[in-house]
């Protein structure tokens, strides 16, 4: 354990060390972390052995979750939201639930699965992770609506999708005879209600903190950056000390948080943005060596053909159908169909499945899962800044009085999670 932590640590130093290079290349931070991952899992090198770190793996991915969860949540200005939830509120309200219930149907090619473990599937490979494509969230050339639409939709449909996978898990459950209908609601008010419980609990008590001690200038500059992460590790370990969902805390608090600190995020979110990032490279690297190299060696044409499936027409028309009626142009639609990267919160979710439940079908729903992460990161990385020049091309090829009314229309600023690469070159 201890040489793998040393090879991990070695990992992360040499992404820093050219992070300023990879900045809007086709190689991504992502990228090369899964790489090396794979290459010191058992497939190769074998320093890193999956047997001795399942429960490892999990602790830390939970934990860059909730941290992330926490920081995406406390950036969304609900009332910029409200004024301009065009794009995001139909990729979310429309484009969230036809994504789960088409990446159903896709799932009934796997013989055996029942209706709750396609569901199941559906629901693990719906959230997005922006940060797979930074360049696409962060190009200034783009039009400042779709831009901030990605950014807002990744930022929030991890957190609606956690009480979703607590339903259609327990769902599972009964249809798979492993649990009873009475049990499985009982666990989802549980997971639900105590996630509130310490979300609301911890949010308004981190809120507290900077608010009150705050107005007597008692917080120190340096420790003012600490305190979103004690409220996201409070968040977590409150609701799953009373049987609830972490994550729905975490989000939950950063939430509350967020609305009514009535500050800039950016002078208390700093540090657990980074500390968010370098855990989450850390999450890739292990998630390459101990998951996704052993879940290699059970790939089948179905699965394989599930997972481009997932990254395409499981996105795409889900997408498009979302965004009938506003006028978009096809090159705008194109665009928020493809670059819906699977990342952090599809791993972490299919962990919970691996080790929670007793699904017949568990395995096949972890190598999809996992494949369908690993095509993410390779294909979403390789293409997004190449496709967000071209994207970005097209929109300026319209005189400014000629350009597409949709996409033209300016909206306020939502801050996007900041990368690694972005992270280290400061």
């Amino acid at each position: 354990m201890e040489w793998a932590l040393v090879l991990i640590a070695l990992a992360v130093l040499a992404v820093a060390a050219v992070s300023g290079r990879l900045s809007g290349t086709m190689a991504t931070p992502a990228m090369a972390f899964v790489a090396i991952g794979l290459v010191l899992g058992p497939k190769v090198l074998g320093e890193v052995e999956p047997s001795t770190n399942g429960e490892a793996v999990r602790t830390l991915a939970e934990a860059t979750l909730a941290l992330v969860l926490f920081s995406d949540a406390s950036r969304i200005n609900l009332g910029v939201l409200r004024r301009q939830a065009g794009v995001p509120l139909r990729l979310l309200a429309v484009g969230l639930p036809l994504t789960i219930v088409l990446g159903a149907l896709a799932a009934a090619m796997f013989d055996n699965m029942t209706l709750g473990e396609v569901l199941v599937l559906g629901v693990l490979l719906a959230p997005t992770d922006a940060a797979l494509g930074q360049a696409v969230v962060t190009e200034p050339r783009l039009p400042s609506r779709i831009r901030q639409g990605l950014n807002v939709e990744s930022g929030l449909n991890d957190g609606i999708c956690v009480p979703l996978l607590y339903i259609v898990l327990a769902t599972a459950d009964v249809d798979s005879h492993v649990a009873s209908s009475h049990h499985a609601v009982t666990i989802v008010l549980e997971q639900i209600g105590y996630g509130i419980v310490g979300g609301v609990g911890a949010g308004a008590l981190t809120v507290a903190v900077v608010v009150l001690a705050g107005r007597r200038n008692l917080i120190a500059g340096s420790w003012l950056q600490v305190i979103p992460i004690a409220g996201a590790t409070l968040a977590y370990a409150s609701a799953a000390a009373l049987g609830g969902s972490g994550f729905i805390a975490a989000f939950l608090a950063g939430t509350i948080f967020g609305r009514l600190v009535r500050r800039d995020p950016t002078e208390i979110t700093t540090v657990i943005d980074e500390l968010g990032e370098l855990l989450s490279g850390v999450t890739f690297v292990v998630f390459g060596a101990v998951l996704l190299g052993p879940a290699l060696g059970h790939l089948t044409w179905r699965i394989v053909l599930y997972g481009v499936l997932s990254l395409t027409l499981v996105r795409m028309l889900p997408v498009a159908l979302a965004m009938l009626g506003t006028h978009a142009r096809r090159q705008t639609v194109a665009f928020l169909g493809w670059f819906g990267p699977r990342g952090l919160a599809s791993i972490v979710f299919a962990l919970i499945v691996v080790q929670e439940s007793h699904l017949p079908q568990a395995q096949t729903i972890e190598v999809v899962t996992y494949f369908t992460v690993a095509l993410s990161v390779l294909l979403h990385g390789v293409s997004a800044a190449p496709l967000a020049d071209r994207y970005a091309r097209w929109f300026e090829s319209h005189p400014a009085a000629e350009r597409p009314a949709m996409e033209s229309q300016p909206v306020e600023h939502h801050p996007a999670r900041r990368s690694l690469a972005e992270s280290t070159r400061r």
